[in-house]
């Protein structure tokens, strides 16, 4: 049951509105970053779908995570924007409860799906030869939908803890999109189950992926160290480097946001991180997958000539 008074609509994202003069700023830099992520991913999903020599697990759980970045950042930026652009700060309701859903299932599912992707490195770098058989395109597919359904299922028991707490008339967020921490801020009660709860779920959606993670690429250095030749060891890291680079921002931005403790000091400092991995590396990642990926450039030549 949620308390509010009868002139509550929904919520105020106040966002940076201490900062007037950063808004403009932002709105120009974001919607610049927004189409280039569209881009970017769009790019990616349309070389691993045209091009054969892409049909790999590699670029299968790829294609997964460029569509996921894609309806990651749909779901904040485009609301960001229209706030940014104007004197009206508002967001339903319905619309932040959605946004709050959508937002936290996608995030938990690209976790997971990072945890998946440092699996499929593993067999490619320490089982070469059992590759096609360890990962053939059953267990892809299965693995692929697991990480999806338990984004979302995680997500779903967040959002009805969340939305079940009486929040007394009060509807200012202190954040630019429905997140946990700046929500559990508007609580009139006592929040500390909410928090366990919180925490307990980033350590299953992040650290345990990051466990495995850390875990695949240790094993991972191990072999490539074991290989003699430099082309060979070059080869290896090069296609683990990029994996390992998404996963470092990613994880290192949402850790820093989740396990800290909350404060008005550090508010505006979880403000830019929640940027940071929401809008950012959403962009970023096409980049990172492709200039230095010789199969990417090899695919985008082949379709633009």
């Amino acid at each position: 049951y949620i308390n509010f008074n009868d002139s509550f609509t929904g919520f105020i994202l106040l966002g940076f509105s201490d900062r007037p003069q950063l808004e403009l700023v932002l709105f120009v830099v974001l919607l610049i970053f927004y189409v280039f992520t569209l881009l970017g991913n769009t790019t990616i999903i349309a070389l691993s779908y045209l091009d054969p020599r892409l049909h790999t697990p590699m670029y299968f759980f790829l294609s997964n995570l460029s569509f996921l970045d894609m309806c990651y950042t749909t779901s904040i930026v485009p609301q960001f924007l229209f706030n940014l652009s104007g004197a009206d700060k508002s967001i339903s309701f319905g619309g932040c409860e959605v946004q709050f859903f959508i937002s936290l299932a996608l995030g938990c599912t690209e976790c997971i799906l990072l945890g998946v992707m440092a699996f499929d490195r593993y067999a490619a770098v320490c089982r070469p030869l059992h590759y096609t058989v360890i990962m053939h395109p059953r267990l892809c597919a299965l693995m692929a939908s697991a990480s999806w359904v338990t984004g979302f299922a995680i997500s779903l028991l967040q959002t009805v803890l969340i939305f079940l707490l009486p929040l007394c008339g009060r509807n200012k967020l202190d954040h630019f999109f429905c997140e946990i921490p700046p929500f559990l801020k508007l609580a009139c009660v006592d929040t500390t189950m909410n928090v366990y709860a919180t925490f307990f779920a980033s350590i299953i959606i992040l650290l345990t992926p990051v466990s495995l993670i850390m875990f695949s690429y240790g094993r991972i250095v191990r072999a490539v160290l074991r290989i003699k030749s430099t082309t060979g060891r070059r080869k290896a890291f090069g296609t683990c480097g990029s994996h390992f680079t998404v996963v470092s921002l990613f994880f290192g931005t949402a850790i820093y946001v989740y396990f800290q403790p909350s404060s008005s000091d550090n508010q505006d400092q979880e403000k830019f991180m929640s940027l940071f991995y929401t809008v950012i590396i959403p962009m970023t990642n096409p980049l990172i997958y492709t200039l230095r990926n010789r199969d990417v450039k090899g695919a985008m030549k082949k379709v633009t000539v």
